[in-house]
């Protein structure tokens, strides 16, 4: 009884090394694609608070114009005779009050801004520092 091994043919180098650079030009594209979306997520990020800069100067602008009519009315007040204003509370506190709301949410938006805007870490992302030891790798001697 003669039993005969097949040895499977094994694949040629030129096909193994054709494989290999096939694989690392998809895992180039692929980092690429990646660092592409982590910079879109960055911009995104940096036109939100631009966004958050601009509201939060409009509405501490308008505060401080408020807060300002605050100070014009005081000094009207203080300088009017006793008993002229009817109202429980006067002109410029209201005026104040408002502009004093308007500033706090304003320094709020600034806040939010900044927040935003020290999320953003263009240089140190994970697709940057992948593509950077992918790089070392195959330039490294071996």
């Amino acid at each position: 009884m003669a039993t005969t091994y097949e040895n499977p043919t094994e694949p040629s180098t030129t096909s193994l090394v054709t494989g290999i650079i096939d694989d690392v030009q998809a895992l180039l594209k692929q980092q690429f694609e990646l660092a592409r979306r982590e910079v879109k997520q960055d911009v995104r990020k940096a036109a939100e608070g631009v966004l958050f800069i601009a509201m939060s100067a409009g509405v501490f602008f308008v505060g401080g114009i408020l807060f300002c009519f605050a100070l014009v009315y005081l000094l009207h007040w203080a300088t009017s005779p006793a008993g002229t204003d009817p109202a429980r509370v006067p002109l410029w506190a209201c005026y104040g009050a408002v502009g004093l709301l308007l500033i706090i949410a304003g320094a709020a938006l600034g806040w939010l801004s900044r927040a935003t805007f020290k999320s953003i870490d263009p240089v140190n992302n994970p697709a940057t520092e992948a593509m950077k030891e992918n790089i070392d790798w195959a330039t490294k001697p071996k």
